[in-house]
């Protein structure tokens, strides 16, 4: 009987444990985590894990794009530019700026993801003070007029960013004194970053800022007579946005070693607002799903199948076509999707039970 009670007892506490919400984005960055070790071995190809980690970036990336678009409902283009200002910081940072003696020395590279952090934070300020007197689609133009701002920086300041060429870092970052960091280290440290990234953006979106901003993007006006702060929370969404995008980019630059303008086109600020779209503008693993479609997948399985790597507009034409639809008819992206087929599986099973049961 005793035994019974503490095997019931074990139970419960492992169901308490799984049902957190924590436990899944643990055991997703563990996930992600083992299967770059196995990648370092040899059990899996090297490309399989690095189109991975790119995948978890761009998702870091969907994820800080969420509070614009998903909580505060603001519009923006500028995602792109961004990015590239953290991986040029960060490029600037490890190698140009020792090669032209303007840093004496390497810099570690936990300083230099935090001077990414600051100089995306200052950005987003800028950003959502312009946001104040503008909203919807002028906002987006502003936006874009910003990231193609960043874009000529990043194209014509040859000295800096390597112009057309773009900017490739020799060697990967130091830890401190003469230790560097290597792949399989990059790799565990994006997976690190997007489980930690994952719990904070749950949280703010459970916590009275998440409300305040859902509350903001349902009506502006309602917000304010309930005594929320339009600048604080416009400030807040465009702040985390653009740090999380900037993250991306010096975390990006320390694991791929190169950058070039053309990466930071408007077509990967349209691919980040697709992603977030395709899953779910306020799920989490939705947006980590979408960012697979649309930016993940074809790296990291169909560039092995002869006709779609030949024929590649193909699965452009697909994920327009899907987007379409959800569009129309699935406004919470395929989180949704597969909620309503839950419900719709469920309310049959409880047919049949009652059915075969009766009502009891």
């Amino acid at each position: 009987m005793i035994k019974t009670k503490v095997s019931h007892l074990k139970r419960d506490r492992l169901l308490a444990v799984t049902k957190h919400p924590y436990f899944a984005f643990l055991a997703f960055g563990a996930a992600m985590m083992i299967l770059m070790f196995l990648s370092s071995i040899g059990i899996l190809q090297y490309s399989f894990a690095a189109s991975l980690t790119f995948t978890l970036i761009y998702s870091m990336v969907a994820i800080g794009f969420s509070y614009l678009l998903g909580y505060a409902g603001l519009a923006s283009l500028g995602t792109a530019g961004f990015v590239g200002l953290g991986a040029y910081i960060a490029s600037f940072m490890m190698q140009t700026g020792v090669q032209q003696g303007i840093i004496p020395f390497e810099i570690p590279y936990v300083f230099i993801l935090i001077i990414a952090l600051l100089v995306s934070v200052g950005l987003g300020v800028v950003v959502g003070f312009i946001s104040l007197r503008i909203e919807g689609i002028f906002l987006a133009i502003v936006t874009l007029g910003l990231s193609e701002v960043l874009y000529q920086l990043f194209l014509n300041w040859i000295p800096i960013t390597g112009g057309p060429n773009g900017m490739t870092v020799l060697r990967f970052p130091v830890i401190f004194g003469d230790l560097r960091l290597d792949r399989l280290s990059m790799m565990l440290i994006v997976a690190a970053f997007m489980t930690l990234l994952l719990i904070l953006t749950y949280n703010l979106g459970k916590s009275q800022t998440g409300r305040a901003m859902l509350a903001m993007k349902n009506s502006t006006s309602a917000a304010q007579a309930m005594g929320i702060s339009l600048l604080k929370y416009r400030l807040l969404a465009f702040v985390l946005a653009t740090a999380y995008a900037g993250l991306a980019g010096a975390l990006l630059m320390g694991f791929s070693r190169y950058t070039d303008p053309y990466s930071w086109t408007l077509m990967f600020s349209l691919q980040i607002l697709a992603a977030c779209i395709f899953g779910g503008t306020r799920s989490l693993f939705g947006i980590i799903f979408g960012t697979f479609i649309v930016l993940g997948i074809v790296p990291m399985f169909l560039q092995n199948v002869e006709y779609l790597r030949n024929n590649s507009w193909l699965f452009n034409v697909i994920i327009g076509v899907v987007l379409i639809l959800i569009v129309l008819f699935y406004r919470g992206g395929v989180m949704q999707l597969f909620r309503d087929i839950r419900k719709f599986f469920t309310s049959i099973r409880r047919r049949l039970w009652v059915r075969k049961y009766g009502n009891d």
